[in-house]
């Protein structure tokens, strides 16, 4: 793996070195964060040993994306599809302000 290719994340105040795809950084990136942010209130509610917060932090984004995706499944599909829009217009929209912020 070369430097081009691999992204330093932190979680839980520890330093990892994980494979990114080419053009996947910022995604990459604002994951960790989310997931470091996770794993931090999942901490603060007493829960100890980095396993044990990994764990129960995967457990509750699963839960999280099971009930999204199951939401989601209900509705009719323009509604579906029309979120799923607003989405990638929302991610466009925010790849372009941060482009121009490094302009």
């Amino acid at each position: 793996m070369s430097e081009s290719d691999s992204v330093v994340v932190h979680l839980l105040d520890k330093e990892y070195r994980v494979a990114c795809p080419p053009g996947e950084r910022d995604n990459l990136l604002r994951a960790a964060r989310h997931l470091d942010q996770q794993m931090r209130e999942v901490r603060d509610a007493n829960v100890i040993g980095l396993e044990r917060i990994a764990v129960m932090t995967a457990l509750n984004l699963a839960h999280e994306l099971l009930q999204t995706s199951s939401a989601l499944q209900q509705q009719p599909d323009n509604e579906r599809l029309a979120k799923l829009l607003g989405k990638v217009d929302a991610e466009i929209h925010a790849y372009h302000r941060l482009q121009e912020s490094r302009l």
